[in-house]
């Protein structure tokens, strides 16, 4: 992880740690450590491309069919995601207006290809998890 984000500027993590019950994090090389402590245990934990800064690109390239995964940095600085299809665009732009970065991500499994996953160990290091 540490090598990957030294090659970028910061990763996009997604925390799964019951099933539907996800939390987002930006990754930076300066906060990998504190994030890393307040992950949830047994979590399945999936990384991708960081937001995109020009939140208006992103709404711009949604797709014309299906549905998408947004996620967007709020103006306070948490990350949120909210599933909507090709009707609700229009309601989505209103919502991310003040957005500080966005990304869009496929919801088909087929699609759905994260950088990097992985379940969290226990903290005696077996990994117990069962997704």
């Amino acid at each position: 992880m540490r090598t990957e984000l030294a090659a970028r500027d910061g990763l996009l993590l997604e925390e799964t740690h019951i099933v539907n019950a996800t939390r987002w994090h930006r990754l930076t090389t300066d906060n990998l450590n504190s994030v890393r402590a307040g992950l949830g245990p047994r979590a399945r934990l999936s990384v991708w491309l960081d937001l995109q800064p020009d939140v208006g690109a992103v709404l711009t390239a949604l797709p014309s069919e299906w549905q998408i995964e947004f996620v967007w940095e709020a103006k306070d600085g948490t990350i949120r995601s909210v599933v909507v299809d090709e009707t609700e665009y229009q309601e989505l732009a209103a919502l991310v207006a003040e957005a500080r970065a966005a990304r869009a991500l496929p919801l088909y499994a087929d699609e759905r290809r994260p950088l990097f996953e992985a379940v969290l160990p226990d903290s005696d290091g077996v990994l117990r998890a069962r997704w």
